[in-house]
């Protein structure tokens, strides 16, 4: 493994950390203090906080094309990418002004390449030479996040959370380390609004990250942990509101380390818990206990891109039949509803339920390879505070169970408490 280049870093302030001139000028003094230690500086920032919700609704205002042409997907990434355009060009003016020699990089001049399906393009590549040449020239380079160019020379947005993805991508070209700035100071062992006792963890494992992010943390996006395990690039997770001090020393900064496995020492048997509310399950009713008839469902939904989690399947009343559960993202609900409704007939189903008032609740930990009792000390947790679960789903580091939302953050206290997270 190729190891990173620590005179090197890349920094990367979200949209809080962006909100006004304010905020801005204090990632500047962030930025000038890691750069006054002799760093070769690029930051990847986001647009100012709302202000992508801003423009996507004067898309929406703007409305759909007109018959006979193509969908504006490509005029979307457009508008919506000038949000970070703004804040890259701020805070280059920003350093400009402390003295710093500092330049902002649009996606399109790096280059980031990536493929052409607009608003949730993914990044194909990005020759770091350019911009590797002018970070080691001393200039700061400034990177908008969230936005790249396909290879025909059309603007591409990365879809929501993608100004992390864009950071640990910008890293991984100049083979550096990735400090990514937000409003919270590192990744916790639960969400401390729903459990004070949380407790930040110094060390994260790439795959013990990958599985929080797509479990509900909301501190990384799931496609940057991704891209960072592929091409090992150590993340830093910290706090934007840490400041230098009056000679522009940065304090012990803390935050957490998202790093290879090998790197942590004691391997914890849990080290989070995770709740996600977005969560929607659908129950297919009297379903034909032809052996097929499962395959028959999935694939209509992998055909329509609907993602399922959790799967179940039981005896229904009606003989020869059974009922089948899975649940997907709230936001696909409905389409795989009217999907199913639609090929009733096909299916050979007799009742289809839907059910958006429930939450996953998770436990994660690469020390559950080689422990046994984990999921004997979840189930006995919730059991002792009278919450059921309704579906099961397991990977080799974690155990998800669907709850009644209603239950969801006693479950989250309950489990934090029972696997004694509190004295990480």
């Amino acid at each position: 493994m190729t190891r990173p280049d620590t005179t090197r870093l890349v920094m990367k302030f979200g949209g809080t950390s962006m909100g006004d001139l304010e905020r801005i000028r204090r990632a500047a003094r962030i930025v000038a203090a890691e750069a006054a230690t002799g760093k070769k500086v690029a930051v990847v920032v986001s647009a100012m906080a709302g202000k992508t919700n801003e423009l996507v609704a004067w898309t929406d205002g703007a409305g759909p094309a007109g018959a006979g042409l193509p969908l504006s997907d490509d005029e979307y990434d457009v508008v919506v990418a000038s949000g970070e355009q703004v804040t890259s060009g701020l805070l280059a003016m920003t350093l400009r002004n402390m003295g710093l020699d500092a330049r902002s990089w649009m996606g399109w001049q790096v280059p980031i390449v990536t493929d052409d399906a607009h608003a949730r393009a993914r990044i194909v590549d990005i020759p770091g030479d350019k911009l590797g040449a002018a970070v080691d020239g001393g200039q700061i380079a400034v990177v908008p996040g969230f936005q790249g160019v396909t290879l025909d020379g059309k603007i591409t947005t990365l879809g929501r959370g993608g100004s992390d993805t864009s950071a640990v991508a910008v890293a991984a070209a100049l083979g550096c380390p990735c400090d990514i700035y937000t409003d919270v100071d590192g990744v916790y062992t639960t969400d401390p609004r729903i459990e004070s006792r949380a407790r930040r963890l110094n060390k994260v494992s790439y795959e013990e990250m990958l599985e929080m992010a797509s479990l509900g943390a909301k501190v990384l996006q799931t496609r940057s942990v991704e891209l960072a395990m592929a091409k090992q690039v150590p993340v830093r997770v910290l706090s934007s509101f840490i400041e230098p001090d009056a000679n522009g020393v940065m304090p012990d900064k803390g935050g957490t380390l998202i790093c290879d496995e090998e790197e942590i020492v004691e391997k914890r048997i849990v080290s989070g818990v995770t709740m996600s509310r977005d969560e929607a399950r659908i129950t297919l009713l009297g379903l034909s206990d032809r052996v097929d008839a499962p395959a028959d469902v999935f694939t209509r939904l992998a055909e329509a891109s609907v993602n399922v989690d959790m799967i179940v399947q039981s005896q229904s009343r009606t003989p020869g039949a059974v009922n089948l559960t899975f649940t997907t993202g709230r936001r696909d609900a409905v389409r795989a509803a009217e999907l199913m409704t639609a090929a009733k007939a096909q299916l050979g189903f007799e009742e289809i339920r839907v059910d958006e008032d429930v939450a996953k609740v998770s436990v994660v930990g690469v020390g559950m390879r080689s422990h046994a009792g984990v999921a004997q000390t979840m189930f006995k947790a919730l059991a002792d505070k009278g919450v059921k679960f309704q579906a099961i789903s397991t990977s080799e580091i974690k155990i998800s169970v669907l709850i009644d939302a209603a239950y969801a953050e006693l479950a989250v206290r309950a489990l934090h408490s029972a696997y004694g997270l509190e004295t990480v």
